[in-house]
């Protein structure tokens, strides 16, 4: 029996990021059944699971990366499929090791990046200048990414993502692989960006439910499981850690 509120979990023409029964299969395995959720403006939401779960493909649908098998996708009321260029310009999306090109160097990157999605040079100088400010990436802005440590290459997709002003964030583990300075600094360029933007991350770390997140969305086996408050999920549990086992045990 699923955890989810319906109300929540409804298609809404407001939303900024929307799920509507979205279903992925590969021959037999189903990655995801009939996941359906929504998402306001402003709102950071902790998308929890086990390993192979379907976090990962559930926001590949989201983004567009991946053609779902039934359902629709849509970001800022783009559906990823039939408009995908629309939704790509409101939406940044950093995948977990997301690709970055290690000869290159910060600024080049950005630069490249730029150029790729049409930006006027003025407003492409202004963003760069602003997102390196915003990503701490000054001491290492002329270096090749491949010498920079995990965090700064961490930092370094961030500022990719954020380069042409997303309304819509969604992040595949963001601080795996991050000491805990590290993690600090990250949660806390996460937090200040909601302020005016919708924020889905995924994370294994039930810590960062609590730091960082309004709602929680869970998923095991390709089902949403639950869809509420930290809060609500820890109700009658000792912790989110034993909520999260009884939720996800086979």
């Amino acid at each position: 029996m699923s955890d989810t509120h319906s109300s929540k979990s409804s298609a809404n023409s407001s939303a900024m990021i929307e799920a509507i029964g979205l279903s992925k299969f590969y021959d037999d395995f189903a990655a995801g059944r009939e996941v359906s959720f929504s998402v306001p403006r402003g709102q950071i939401v902790a998308f929890l699971g086990p390993n192979g779960a379907g976090k990962s493909t559930t926001m590949k649908l989201l983004t567009g990366y991946l053609a779902p098998t039934s359902g629709a996708a849509k970001i800022a009321g783009h559906d990823m499929q039939s408009d995908r260029q629309a939704g790509a310009a409101r939406l940044g999306y950093l995948p977990e090791n997301g690709p970055l090109y290690a000869d290159m160097t910060p600024r080049g990157l950005l630069e490249f990046f730029a150029e790729a999605r049409g930006m006027d040079p003025v407003k492409a100088k202004r963003r760069m200048d602003a997102v390196i400010e915003q990503c701490a990436l000054q001491e290492v802005v002329g270096k090749a990414i491949g010498k920079l440590s995990r965090g700064y290459r961490q930092r370094v997709g961030m500022a990719q993502v954020l380069l042409h002003e997303p309304d819509v964030l969604i992040l595949d583990e963001p601080t795996a692989g991050l000491d805990p300075n590290q993690i600090r600094e990250m949660r806390q360029t996460i937090r200040n960006l909601a302020h005016n933007k919708t924020v889905l991350l995924s994370t294994h770390i039930l810590q960062e439910v609590h730091a960082m997140a309004d709602r929680v969305l869970l998923i095991n086996n390709g089902r949403l499981m639950f869809d509420g408050t930290p809060q609500e999920m820890q109700a009658g549990a000792k912790s989110l850690d034993e909520r999260f086992t009884q939720l996800t045990a086979a």
